[in-house]
């Protein structure tokens, strides 16, 4: 069989050799796609810029802006004199989040009264409003907490919290967002380049009239299309290795669980991915429209549908049941469980499940479609 499968795998080789874009989709797409996701996107908002309305400019309110200017969540860019400055600066873009405080802020907190702090927030970025806010308000009650033990220590009396609530972070306790964000890349990046790369390579015989000489040749459906899948899965299986080497030398992204756990699943969303897009080259006659189905298939539903970016669980009830069709969905668990969390096969074992069953149909569809074409 390996000696039938030979000239295939050759060919196959040889016509990746001969298209720069085929081979630059492989290997080049997978190293630039961990530096642009690693780097450009960061959940981690910082430096937002601030601005200033402080109409007490006194001991009291420049103590609680330290708080901010030294702060490396925020930028004090500018203070203003009135709510039509801040509208102004908020409309030109040059600020996000506004500091009002009030006359009375300086002489309240001396006279041990209540105080009010208003902040104002661009809602226009959703995510950088959201986190503006935590981070405002966290500075506040720390600011407070200060005020209030120093109230109590002058008195000579004693303060402490009822509950002491003591935060840990496990397996991300930086919480780094490419740590995050460069394991799921993973099955990404093999879900669109192996979908893709397969689904033109039948139909490119169809457009070259090769087909009909692949038919009399005496192979089998099931040889011929394991000889065009196997360069295509070597070489993804070298794109994942690439991507897990620039991960650790990049963001120190290490692997805590089992290699070979790793591996395995790697394998497996592989094979479903092979299985996918030669599916699509068993219903589409143009390399044209292959690409497109290629593409519809595999990157929506890798990038939308499988937790990569947003988590499935905040979802309506209606996709989180169409995200099942997403093979990178079940990938990812496995992933982020080996290389983050160091969990061992008994954890992942019903991702594994879901992915040889997506393989089987992918494949054994594949395989009957070409033998009824064959016959």
């Amino acid at each position: 069989m390996l000696k039938a499968l030979r000239p295939i795998i050759v060919k196959e080789f040889r016509q990746i050799r001969r298209d720069p874009t085929s081979l630059g989709m492989l290997l080049v797409l997978p190293a630039a796609l961990i530096v642009l996701v690693g780097y450009a996107l960061n959940f981690d908002v910082k430096h937002i810029p601030l601005v200033v309305f402080n109409q007490s400019p006194g001991a009291e309110s420049r103590e609680y802006l330290q708080k901010f200017q030294h702060s490396e969540y925020f930028d004090y860019a500018f203070d203003v004199h009135s709510y039509a400055d801040v509208e102004e600066l908020f409309l030109n873009g040059r600020a996000k989040v506004a500091l009002v405080i009030p006359p009375t802020f300086g002489h309240d907190i001396l006279a041990g009264h209540e105080t009010h702090v208003q902040i104002l927030v661009d809602g226009s970025d959703a995510n950088t409003a959201g986190q503006a806010v935590g981070y405002a308000t966290s500075m506040t009650l720390e600011f407070s907490s200060a005020l209030i033990l120093d109230a109590f220590r002058r008195a000579g009396k004693t303060f402490y919290l009822p509950i002491a609530f003591e935060p840990r972070i496990w397996y991300n306790p930086d919480l780094i967002s490419s740590r995050y964000l460069v394991p799921g890349l993973i099955g990404f990046i093999i879900m669109l380049t192996g979908v893709i790369s397969t689904s033109m390579t039948i139909v490119r015989e169809k457009e070259r009239g090769t087909m009909d000489q692949i038919m009399v040749s005496p192979l089998r459906p099931a040889e011929v299309i394991l000889g065009k899948t196997l360069p295509y899965m070597a070489i993804a299986l070298f794109g994942a290795t690439l991507i897990l080497i620039l991960g650790y030398l990049l963001f120190a992204i290490d692997i805590k669980g089992s290699i070979l756990v790793l591996y395995a699943g790697i394998f497996m969303v592989l094979l479903g991915a092979l299985g996918q897009g030669l599916l699509i080259s068993t219903v589409t006659d143009s390399q044209q429209v292959a690409f497109m189905v290629s593409v519809f298939s595999s990157l929506l539903p890798s990038f939308l549908l499988s937790g990569f970016i947003f988590p499935v669980s905040s979802m309506p009830v209606v996709l989180q049941v169409i995200s099942n069709i997403a093979a990178v969905k079940f990938f990812l668990v496995i992933v982020r469980g080996v290389m983050l969390k160091g969990v061992g096969f008994e954890a992942v074992w019903p991702q594994f499940v879901y992915l040889t069953i997506f393989a089987a149909v992918t494949l054994g569809v594949s395989v009957k479609r070409f033998q009824k074409r064959a016959n």
